[in-house]
């Protein structure tokens, strides 16, 4: 029996994915995060998505923005990507992503470490379980 599960943004997901083992195959190993983001960009540009670096996304507590985080990049207004250079991906980058996602009206990120291992991580925090207030509404991406 074979069971086809259907997630949020399967197809773009996968799309990036490739892209990033496209980008971590062709550089290899040892760059800066910097040079990973600018080619995985021009990557994704190139398969005919729509790429956004560095967005600013707000922090609000208690009503205030404390703080705008910077997104590494959000595709097609939909996925949220964020870059690592790390052994491996931890628990801490997760937390990371999910806090990222639930800031804003985004609900699947994919964290790609361009580690010596090429290794990624697909998290979604469904809208429905988000408690947006008024002030976020500037929030979404």
């Amino acid at each position: 029996m074979t069971v086809n599960f259907s997630y949020k943004h399967s197809e773009l997901s996968e799309s990036i994915i490739g892209v990033f083992f496209e980008v971590h195959n062709e550089l290899g190993y040892g760059f800066l995060e910097s040079v990973y983001r600018n080619s995985l960009q021009l990557a994704l540009l190139a398969n005919g998505l729509r790429v956004e670096s560095e967005v600013a996304v707000p922090v609000f507590f208690r009503g205030k923005n404390v703080r705008d985080f910077r997104a590494d990049a959000v595709v097609n207004r939909s996925v949220l990507l964020e870059l690592k250079t790390a052994e491996a991906i931890s628990i801490a980058h997760e937390a990371q992503l999910l806090n990222y996602l639930r800031a804003t009206k985004l609900e699947v990120g994919l964290i790609l470490n361009f580690g010596r291992k090429a290794q990624v991580r697909r998290l979604a925090y469904d809208n429905t379980r988000k408690q947006f207030k008024s002030h976020r509404a500037g929030a979404s991406q």
